[in-house]
């Protein structure tokens, strides 16, 4: 079993940054994949940034450029800079870990971009 703990969201100004991070507990487990997806209220949830094991990163078309994802594998823990932020990027962003058995969810951080 794998439990994350997600920390980082909040109020911020078009063009503004946040940083969220996701930490990864639990006994013997290999994680594949650390990422972030977002769901705005009505949508559906959708990848926004994935990281492999070996470092390799894919990102929504829509944030390319602005966000970036990096892992700490030590730590098991996963970051994502959002820089430039827009209104279209306000939603719940959930971390997600996905192992060789298993995919975990974090519960999930509400980020509002507003002036």
């Amino acid at each position: 079993q794998v439990q994350l703990v997600e920390s980082g969201g909040g109020l911020v100004q078009p063009g503004g940054s946040l940083r969220l991070s996701c930490a990864a507990s639990g006994s013997r487990f290999s994680i594949s994949a650390m990422g972030w997806y977002r769901q705005a209220p009505g949508k559906q949830r959708d990848l926004v940034a994935v990281i492999d094991r070996g470092g390799r990163a894919n990102y929504k078309e829509s944030v390319k450029g602005r966000f970036t994802v990096s892992r700490d594998t030590a730590k098991n823990t996963v970051y994502l800079q959002m820089n430039s932020l827009e209104p279209e990027d306000t939603a719940v962003y959930y971390c997600h870990v996905l192992t060789p058995t298993a995919i975990y969810w974090g519960q999930g951080t509400q980020v509002t971009v507003s002036s």
